[in-house]
């Protein structure tokens, strides 16, 4: 007798709230043109797109993202320098998107898929980019308040695929955040001796930059917001197969590469 395995179906909500829960593609493709101004940007290749989600879109993703206290299984990201100074503090960080509301679910999916890849593709000019779905380091974070980010540059391998990281993405989710609430990112010069970039953590500003041995970004500085709110973001990284002989120095495996601003003393 033939064994027929019959599932029970179970009803899934959909995957987005709204049929207007799209990007922008026709705007994002001439951005995609404008490949000079990503590669020529300095201290190295980035873009600054303000108003990244159509506000009704930016509206329900704001809505969905979780409280500090909400009972998820937060990580909570803490690190240290070899030289045994504090690196990282105080930020959270959550990657299961089937627990979250289907507007940020839908969001985290949308930049995966294969349309806004070839947008970062025509942007940037590196081909076959590859997502990760499982958000490895990526997902949702939010800092509290007192949290730093020591300026750094990123691990370059995926910690499973060893595929090499070759974008990140950050989008911010902070209406109403103030100047002197900090927690701006910073971008470093590959020498470190200047901050060349400091960007606040404005709702619906996205940051898109090439990751290497010297893209050296964080926020140094505590962030300063009162104590019912946090600097929430989107961050997702992509990942090509092998890198371009011109980027050999950045195809041996590393960590995080924590910095020393220049008026720092080192284990101080």
């Amino acid at each position: 007798m033939l064994n027929v395995f019959k599932p029970k179906y179970v009803r899934l909500e959909p995957t987005c709230a709204a049929p207007d829960l799209t990007l922008d593609y026709e705007s994002l493709a001439r951005l995609g043109e404008g490949r000079a101004s990503f590669v020529n940007a300095r201290p190295f290749p980035h873009i600054v797109i303000d108003q990244f989600l159509p506000e009704s879109y930016l509206d329900q993703v704001i809505a969905d993202f979780p409280r500090p206290d909400a009972p998820l299984e937060w990580r909570r990201h803490r690190a240290t320098t070899t030289e045994g100074d504090l690196a990282q503090a105080d930020k959270l960080g959550f990657s299961d998107e089937t627990q979250l509301g289907p507007a940020l679910r839908h969001l985290l999916r949308e930049l995966n898929c294969g349309r806004f890849l070839r947008f970062l593709e025509a942007l940037s000019g590196i081909e076959t980019l590859i997502p990760d779905p499982h958000f490895n380091g990526g997902g949702i974070h939010q800092s509290l308040p007192g949290s730093i980010l020591r300026v750094h540059a990123d691990f370059n391998k995926h910690p499973e695929s060893n595929l090499d990281r070759r974008l990140n993405l950050i989008l911010f989710l902070n209406r109403g955040w103030k100047d002197d609430y900090g927690g701006h990112l910073e971008l470093w010069s590959p020498d470190m001796q200047r901050c060349e970039h400091k960007l606040a953590p404005v709702a619906n500003r996205c940051v898109i930059f090439k990751t290497g041995r010297t893209s050296f970004h964080g926020l140094p500085n505590p962030v300063n917001c009162p104590p019912d709110m946090t600097r929430k973001s989107v961050a997702l990284y992509y990942y090509t197969n092998g890198r371009p002989e011109h980027e050999a120095g950045d195809a041996a495996s590393h960590g995080t590469l924590w910095q020393y601003l220049p008026d720092e003393k080192q284990g101080g």
